[in-house]
């Protein structure tokens, strides 16, 4: 009996540190500036989200953005389901999502954190446009259609942080959204962090 105790003890030892492989060899990255939804979430400033205060780096979703890419009201999420808490207007705690400041017009650096480095296209960076429904969740046409920020990446494996140089769009007033999109040189994903700001 012990034996066979002993054996299954193993055997889901293995089968836990496989698992554990796999999340890891499928999570990846998140941006922290301006801080995302997710990562509000995984520090615990947001409370009631789901999975995805585990982990922050997993929102992949179909790459091609905006062509392609997750549907209209699951942008955020990468249209992940278990991840849909990041897709509300509001919080899950029923708060507004909290803002990083910002300044039209302003130096800024854009940063990622990673846990799994993917041979890299580009990022991207897109954010709303004035006037846009802030109590929906977001669409494609909240979105200015082209991003006012890509950096081209050349197919190399980024470090585990990235920081990026950018100035803020100008003209932009009140509550807004930058979706910052990771696009993956050999996969057909990207990652997508959505980021509340406010001018």
């Amino acid at each position: 009996m012990r034996k066979k105790l002993g054996a299954a003890v193993v055997g889901l030892a293995v089968a836990g540190v496989s698992l554990l492989a796999t999340g890891s060899a499928s999570s990846h990255g998140y941006t922290d500036q301006p801080i995302s939804r997710q990562k509000l979430c995984a520090n615990g400033t947001v409370t009631n989200c789901g999975a995805i205060q585990y982990e922050p780096q997993s929102v992949e979703g179909p790459k091609g953005f905006p062509g392609a890419g997750p549907a209209d009201g699951k942008i955020c999420s990468g249209q992940h389901d278990t991840f849909g808490e990041l897709d509300g207007a509001k919080a899950p705690n029923g708060n507004a999502w909290p803002a990083t400041q910002l300044t039209g017009g302003q130096g800024y650096t854009f940063r990622w954190q990673f846990t799994a480095r993917h041979a890299t296209t580009d990022f991207e960076y897109f954010i709303t446009k004035n006037g846009w429904d802030d109590s929906k969740p977001l669409t494609r046409a909240d979105l200015d259609p082209q991003p006012f920020m890509t950096v081209p990446y050349g197919n190399r494996q980024p470090p585990g942080t990235v920081e990026q140089q950018g100035t803020i769009p100008t003209q932009k007033t009140g509550h807004h959204v930058i979706l910052a999109v990771w696009n993956i040189a050999d996969t057909g994903n990207a990652f997508y962090a959505c980021s509340d700001v406010n001018f």
